[in-house]
């Protein structure tokens, strides 16, 4: 009997901290033409195991984006701290469009206060950081997905490291 080989999640417990705070988060897909959509996220949850990601975006800023992802359009998000330009990339081929669950708008509200501590840091100010951060009374949805490749995007010598795999 033929078993497969086990695989460890593509996201390590640190790099799932790490996309979850502090960093700015674009997220893309395309149409059938392969024209690009693209929409800042306002945070993302990772679930349990490290296996799935659900990044939140502004339903109203986001409209292409998630007509690209339904119409079957692959999903890469791209995961930047704005202090180190420490970044992570994550592809997925599919994603789905979910509602947010219990705790998604305090992990929304979360993000944008560390996001704003973050920029501050660079001399950002409100009104600007606020507005950049802040999506909390807007209709938010979550776009779930399973990496399939996952990237060290920080320039320098080791920008398109592929992440993860098997043991």
């Amino acid at each position: 009997m033929n078993v497969a080989e086990p695989t460890v999640p593509l996201l390590d417990e640190a790099r799932a901290a790490f996309i979850q705070q502090r960093v700015a988060v674009n997220v893309a897909s395309c149409n059938a033409e392969g024209v690009p959509s693209l929409a800042r996220a306002v945070g993302c949850r990772v679930s349990a195991d490290r296996r799935k990601v659900t990044l939140f975006v502004a339903v109203p800023r986001a409209a292409t984006l998630l007509r690209d992802l339904r119409a079957g359009g692959g999903v890469a998000a791209v995961f930047v701290r704005p202090t180190s330009h420490e970044s992570i990339q994550l592809k997925g081929a599919r994603a789905e469009i979910v509602p947010l669950v219990d705790g998604d708008r305090d992990a929304v509200q979360n993000y944008a206060e560390g996001f704003r501590a973050e920029i501050f840091q660079l001399g950002y100010q409100d009104p600007f950081a606020s507005a950049l951060a802040m999506a909390i009374g807007e209709d938010l949805v979550g776009v779930a997905f399973e990496p399939t490749a996952a990237f060290l995007q920080t320039p320098g010598p080791l920008a398109g490291t592929r992440l993860g795999g098997k043991p």
